[in-house]
């Protein structure tokens, strides 16, 4: 088993629910040695979501390849102890309020100068600054004011959620894009740095050209149900079997062979969808046209005349779905960890990206509550 492109790195996490969590999933799939500080109560993520016997079933994932460490930072012993391990550690990733690492003294400023290559991450709904600064920010929060649910739904009717914590992902992304970044600018300076992520930032920097959008050109953009405004034909077909299958034929040389593949080649060249302009002013008509011909055929009829014809396409997947394609097997897509206290091993998404030369990996499902803390204790604490 690689030992993964991060390995050596060492990361303290503290803090709870999902960004931070997230982000220190991926970094210890990347091959981190991810040390994770619970609270005596243990991270809420323990019990948050569908639960098997009192148990998360999402929590072997998100705290996969940690070690859980118990602490109680009210207690100076305990806090000796943290420090230890912040001033031992390449990363620290936080997801408290603004603040309350300086309340411990675990802050970058306390810090730094018994460890000038740390490089501290902080993860928070509105940023380290700013006049919301110190707010409290969910993920929800930050879709609704990074722009993101004003996309979201169908014009005629409130926005609505993805059924994920997408603010919460992003920001754990863009978490772990700065870590990778600052670590990379240590390699020349020996210095480290601190890395501020706002949860509400990170949904609106993959806004695209929304602001200019609206500022230059004129245009407010909204809720468009399974649509992108302009793009046509790429939206969910449903087949005589009842199965949905998303079609994505919007560029001009696709769309001429969707044509050919409907028996329609007339349709290439009606002014109505010669042009990309021409198909996304006429969208609604071109997805009834679309509509019909699918509504004749099988999903797999439909499929294999699709691929005949190099048209992007893809089924709308359930997990039932996802475990059972080629592709996700063909990829290693899913993996199955043993656990204590669940009944069967339990399925996750493997590690993304793949690398070639050091792939990451997943060694072990998230720890029991305070399962290394006697040997973290042992190995960090502060000679008396």
């Amino acid at each position: 088993m690689s030992a993964g492109p991060l390995d050596g790195i060492t990361v303290v996490e503290l803090g709870g629910f999902i960004a931070g969590p997230f982000a220190g999933q991926l970094l210890g799939d990347y091959g981190a040695r991810v040390i994770k500080i619970e609270p005596p109560a243990g991270d809420p993520m323990r019990r948050w979501g569908v639960l098997h016997e009192g148990r998360s079933l999402w929590w072997p994932a998100i705290a996969r390849n940690k070690e859980s460490v118990v602490l109680d930072l009210k207690s100076e012993s305990d806090r000796a102890l943290a420090r230890s391990l912040v001033t031992s550690a390449d990363v620290v990733l936080e997801n408290f309020a603004p603040g309350r690492m300086a309340e411990w003294g675990l802050d970058y400023a306390s810090v730094v100068a018994d460890n000038p290559g740390l490089i501290m991450v902080h993860v928070s709904g509105f940023g380290q600054d700013g006049p919301r600064s110190h707010d409290r920010g969910f993920g929800s929060v930050a879709e609704a004011m990074g722009g993101l649910r004003a996309l979201m739904g169908f014009p005629d009717r409130p926005p609505v959620r993805a059924g994920i914590s997408l603010g919460d992902e992003l920001a754990a992304m863009f978490a772990v894009i700065g870590t990778l970044a600052a670590i990379n600018e240590r390699h020349r300076t020996g210095r480290g740095q601190e890395v501020d992520v706002g949860l509400y930032e990170s949904v609106f920097a993959l806004t695209e050209s929304l602001l200019p959008d609206w500022e230059i050109g004129g245009v407010t953009r909204g809720r468009a149900g399974s649509t992108l405004p302009g793009v046509a034909p790429s939206n969910v077909y449903r087949t005589h079997d009842g199965i949905e299958v998303l079609i994505a034929a919007n560029a001009d040389a696709i769309f001429q062979r969707l044509c050919r593949a409907m028996g329609r080649p007339d349709l290439a060249t009606d002014e109505r969808y010669a042009t990309h302009e021409a198909r996304g002013q006429h969208a609604d008509e071109l997805d009834r046209l679309v509509q019909q011909w699918t509504a004749g055929l099988s999903a797999a009829a439909l499929e294999a005349v699709l691929d005949e014809h190099e048209i992007p396409r893809g089924r709308i997947y359930t997990p039932a779905d996802i475990v059972t394609d080629e592709q996700y097997a063909a990829r290693g897509m899913v993996t199955r960890l043993e656990a204590a206290g669940y009944p069967q091993p339990v399925p996750m998404p493997s590690v993304v990206p793949k690398f070639t030369g050091t792939p990451g990996s997943i060694r072990r499902p998230g720890p029991e509550l305070g399962e290394h803390t006697e040997r973290v204790r042992q190995e960090f604490a502060t000679p008396e």
